[in-house]
């Protein structure tokens, strides 16, 4: 008789209740995630009207390798280039409501009675919001285009990285059992180092190799390698002791600056999806139904934390950031339940033993009721925010628009800041770039050498001198290069003030040099006489191949930023706008009736309130277009409005046909700016038309703030007055020039 191996009835077993569960809750229109939570609550050792999962050990496995490609897949869609252009409203906003989480959850738990260790995890788990419910409900709420969408998408994706850096801190936490702070300290750093050097090291190598095989890559060819890369990073983040989610999200996240990001989403998308399912039952499997009855009280405890805290803690955040009250209320109620990295911190803690048997289904039970809650708070967040306005003082909310008003336009940055800037980066990037090549070479280099090719201290030789021939350009970026030579030559010529600081600075970095040479050198050699002979070296060498070293970096530099940059983002969130306007961006559909038409024809500005800002048909781009300049079938055409202004024009551009994506993006060089007009401005006393703004700034003139009264679309015919607030949408290279004299006479 042929035996059939326990852990295949197993997952045979897992995925037929998965299946079951996944088509009933495809029909009753409900997240998958939930049905697979179910189904692993079915086929778990607490129901036992059913078949049951016998090998446990097996099945934890493949859930780890669910998280594995889970994590890997969130890594795809994360990008750290995102995180960097999600702007301060977006990071304060969920900085801000982690913090407030943190603390709700362990007053919470501390409420409830339960340990230091379960009150801190539930802190964590209630911290994140479900990137995944949060764009499935949008989808279905048809809301992708409004203005709080934009920074509910940037909130989520700094949350991802806070989550990364919660999945570190709890693990350090877990196994001291107690809060160190000095271990907390040193684990951060350490997770920044990691952090900043695969991420160079990646962006360097990985998208040279893709290149260098594009030709040889298949589909079946390009999944092995994207999945042998990210269990690559895998061993690699264990090696140095993080977790194995952590290598293979910093994996999709190096990934996702690639040109093949979307080909490799779409490719390991069946992976992801099969094991993610897999670690969801897993889920539900530790699931006691009988523990959800007699923690009903605290289910529905965290449940009201969860929804009333994240409310409040995101809209104070969104609000702190410059936000509208309208647009801060509606991302508050939009992030207002748990998800992904809520099941993955709560796994953490069954994991390690550290927390009670309890808090996983609570968490897990909280987590299924906030998703169900999420549409419904979405969809009357517009009307609570109404409600707000008829209820809330006159004073608040004319000091709330007072505020929001006032963040947003032009800023400008001093030289020193602008030079500062640039060194501290300089000296982080470099600094951890040297600190890895000290490490590699001691730990591996050295002891390759010396058992396979020379021995004893001709081969500690070798090593110091290979390392140090690697070091040399990095050394000199950190301690020679000019950086921001324009804002620094401005500095230099106040010889007054600036000069001696400038100088201290110089000599800072050259004394940060010398540290990484003696840092090395002391990881082989004690003696002072080596450490001095290999510096003066050292310095020789800079400076007399200062000019080769410059070529050489500058090269290595290049080939970093164009690895970089070589992916052209083909969307980005909404920029947070006055007014509640904002930019999007709508195709021109073959069957759409302005095929043909000019815009002086559609009168698109005087029947729904949106300006053209930019067509974009093909390579060319016609910004602040004419009104005699015609539409054509797929052009993208970039549109400025409010959320309902945008919402009835968008049938328009669309024909007949549903909107298949509705994710809204600014194109890179069209934004919204303020400028203040005064007595010396270059346009002062001149009607719109006659400012030249359209012309020489590509610009358009969309709305006007004069004496606390706002004029939106103001004819052409409108003369510019001292004090005017102007809102101008164009190239956001060419407005600031407004404020030059000699542009505009």
């Amino acid at each position: 008789m042929i035996h059939l191996p326990v852990l295949i009835a197993d997952l045979g077993l897992i995925l037929a209740a998965a299946g079951i569960t996944t088509l009933l809750f495809k029909k009753i229109k409900q997240p998958l995630v939930l049905g697979y939570i179910l189904a692993g609550v079915l086929v778990g050792p607490y129901i036992n009207f059913m078949p049951t999962v016998t090998d446990h050990k097996s099945i934890t496995i493949w859930a780890e390798i669910g998280v594995i490609f889970l994590l890997f897949s969130l890594g795809l869609e994360f990008s750290f280039k995102k995180l960097v252009k999600v702007g301060g409203s977006a990071s304060i906003t969920a900085i801000v409501e982690v913090v407030f989480m943190l603390l709700i959850g362990f007053g919470v738990g501390k409420m409830l009675g339960w340990s230091t260790m379960d009150s801190i995890f539930l802190g964590g788990i209630l911290s994140v919001s479900s990137t995944t419910i949060i764009i499935r409900a949008f989808e279905e709420l048809g809301v992708k285009h409004k203005k709080f969408a934009g920074l509910v998408f940037g909130v989520l994706i700094v949350e991802d990285l806070v989550a990364i850096l919660l999945l570190v801190l709890l693990s350090t936490l877990a196994v001291s059992q107690q809060f160190a702070g000095t271990e907390m300290l040193i684990s951060i750093l350490k997770l920044a180092f990691f952090l900043v050097l695969w991420f160079l090291a990646g962006i360097f190598l990985i998208p040279t190799f893709l290149k260098a095989t594009k030709k040889l890559m298949n589909d079946e060819t390009m999944l092995i390698v994207s999945l042998a890369l990210c269990l690559v990073m895998v061993l690699l983040a264990v090696k140095v002791g993080f977790s194995p989610a952590l290598g293979a999200f910093i994996m999709g996240s190096i990934l996702a600056e690639t040109t093949q990001a979307e080909k490799i989403e779409h490719l390991t998308k069946s992976v992801k999806d099969l094991f993610a399912a897999i670690f969801f039952v897993s889920v539900g499997m530790l699931i006691d139904p009988s523990i959800l009855i007699e923690y009903a009280l605290p289910i529905v405890a965290v449940t009201l934390a969860t929804v009333l805290g994240k409310l409040i803690s995101s809209s104070l955040g969104a609000l702190l950031s410059g936000q509208p009250l309208k647009t801060s209320v509606q991302a508050g109620m939009s992030l207002a339940q748990i998800g992904e990295f809520s099941f993955i911190i709560a796994t953490l803690g069954v994991t390690l033993k550290v927390t009670s048997d309890f808090l996983y289904p609570i968490a897990v039970a909280a987590s299924a009721i906030t998703t169900f809650t999420t549409p419904y708070l979405i969809k009357v967040s517009e009307p609570f925010y109404n409600f707000l306005v008829k209820i809330l003082p006159k004073k608040w909310l004319d000091a709330i628009n007072r505020y929001s008003s006032s963040t947003e336009g032009i800023t400008t940055f001093s030289d020193w800041k602008i030079l500062l800037r640039a060194y501290t980066f300089n000296t982080i990037i470099h600094g951890v770039i040297l600190i890895g090549i000290v490490l590699l070479s001691s730990r591996y280099l050295q002891p390759f050498i010396t058992e396979n090719i020379i021995n004893g201290d001709n081969g500690k030789v070798i090593t110091l001198i290979v390392t140090l021939i690697i070091m040399v350009p990095f050394l000199w970026a950190l301690a020679i290069r000019r950086i921001e030579r324009k804002a620094y030559s401005h500095l230099w010529l106040n010889k007054k003030y600036t000069r001696g600081p400038l100088i201290a600075i110089e000599f800072l970095r050259i004394a940060l040099a010398i540290f990484f040479v003696g840092f090395l050198i002391f990881q082989f050699y004690n003696t002072f006489i080596a450490v001095s002979i290999a510096l003066g070296l050292i310095i020789v060498g800079m400076i007399v191949f200062s000019r080769k070293l410059q070529a050489f970096y500058e090269r290595m530099e290049n080939r970093f930023l164009h690895n970089l940059n070589a992916r052209e983002e083909a969307k980005k969130q909404p920029e947070i706008l006055p007014w509640d306007t904002h930019l999007l961006e709508l195709t021109v559909a073959p069957e759409s009736k302005l095929v043909g038409q000019t815009l002086v024809d559609l009168s698109v500005r005087e029947k729904y309130g949106i300006n053209i800002a930019l067509i974009e048909r093909g390579k060319i781009m016609i910004p602040t277009p004419g009104r005699d300049e015609r539409l054509y079938p797929n052009d993208k055409v970039l549109v400025i409005g409010t959320d309902d202004q945008l919402a009835a024009v968008q049938p328009l551009f669309m024909g007949e046909t549903e909107e298949e994506d509705g994710k809204s993006f600014p194109k890179q060089d069209m934004s919204l700016q303020k400028v203040v007009i005064n007595s010396s401005s270059p346009i002062y006393g001149q009607t719109i038309r006659s400012s030249g703004i359209r012309e020489k700034t590509q610009g358009l003139v969309v709305g006007i703030e004069r004496s606390g009264q706002r004029i939106l679309n103001p004819d052409s015919d409108l003369v510019f007055e001292n004090e005017d607030i102007v809102w101008i949408v164009g190239n956001n290279k060419k407005i600031p020039e407004l404020l030059k004299p000699d542009k505009l006479a």
